[in-house]
């Protein structure tokens, strides 16, 4: 099976992240349902999963998200990926 297909929102996503001072690690060739990115911030990490608009989870994603135990969260746009990282890092979910 191959992995690393990426929604097409994925690089705007990043680009948005690097610019305001994140850390990015791309993680979509993991498979298996990992999360896009991993995102470090103020000594936080925090994984992503980039969708589009109407973007659902694959099986083995919806399966992932099911079972991790940790934080992590959906992104549909730049802005809300900046926005979630920081939320979490002001203590707001």
């Amino acid at each position: 099976m191959k992995y690393g297909r990426t929604d097409s929102n994925q690089p705007d996503i990043v680009k948005a992240l690097l610019r305001t001072g994140h850390s990015v690690q791309i993680l979509s060739d993991v498979g298996k349902g990992c999360p896009d990115l991993l995102v470090g911030r103020n000594g936080r990490n925090f994984l992503l999963e980039c969708k589009v608009e109407r973007g659902d989870f694959t099986g083995d994603q919806a399966i992932w998200h099911n079972e991790w135990k940790g934080q992590a969260a959906v992104v549909r746009s730049p802005s809300e990926a900046v926005e979630v990282i920081s939320n979490a890092i002001r203590g707001r979910q």
